[in-house]
């Protein structure tokens, strides 16, 4: 059975995210089950989703529709689709490979990495909002993605607890693994849809 998206759960854990990590990450880590579990579900995919929309209407209100601007109307938005969508895998995979030298305790891979991956992504995903909706924004958008880091040190103090001395490293190889993921994926996707096309 299908569930209804909570998109006012979604706005407000997001919201959180940006204005309090501490709490945010405190709120993660006391989820139910079910609810950690469920981060693509609950909050990857509607975010990815949300960025292709307003990147799909951010181009339709700058350019205007016609058959060539349709066309990359469509392609932006699958390209912002993809590079986030393999971004975050790509991201979980390489931190679950390389985060477990930094833990004192054993961790629950797959569900911690995805949560911490998943949620600091929110900066990303909210940027790739208003980049998408405001092109000019991209400047911004350069200068505020370093938020990001703070991001990951909090979620990575609280959620799996890195001893201190690990933290900056451990903060700084996942900050740059989750930035430069979607970037790399957007990237190869650019490169083959140009072939494609």
């Amino acid at each position: 059975m299908y569930e209804v998206m909570n998109y006012k759960e979604l706005f407000r854990k997001t919201w959180l995210l940006i204005s309090a990590p501490y709490k945010a990450w405190e709120e993660i880590l006391y989820e139910k089950e079910e609810e950690s579990t469920n981060v693509q579900v609950g909050y990857v995919y509607p975010m990815i989703a949300l960025c292709g929309v307003a990147d799909f209407f951010g181009t339709f209100f700058d350019k205007g529709i016609d058959n060539s601007n349709l066309h990359l109307m469509l392609v932006g938005c699958c390209s912002i689709i993809v590079s986030l969508f393999g971004g975050f895998f790509l991201s979980v995979y390489l931190i679950e490979n390389y985060g477990y030298r930094f833990a004192e305790r054993p961790l629950d891979e797959r569900r911690d990495v995805m949560r911490l991956v998943g949620y600091s992504m929110s900066v990303l995903f909210v940027l790739g909002i208003f980049e998408g909706l405001f092109p000019s924004f991209l400047i911004l958008k350069w200068i505020f993605q370093f938020y990001l880091v703070y991001l990951v040190w909090e979620g990575s103090k609280v959620l799996l607890q890195i001893p201190e001395e690990r933290l900056l490293s451990y903060t700084l190889v996942v900050s740059v693994i989750i930035l430069l993921s979607p970037v790399l994926i957007g990237g190869v996707f650019e490169w083959i849809s140009q072939y494609v096309v």
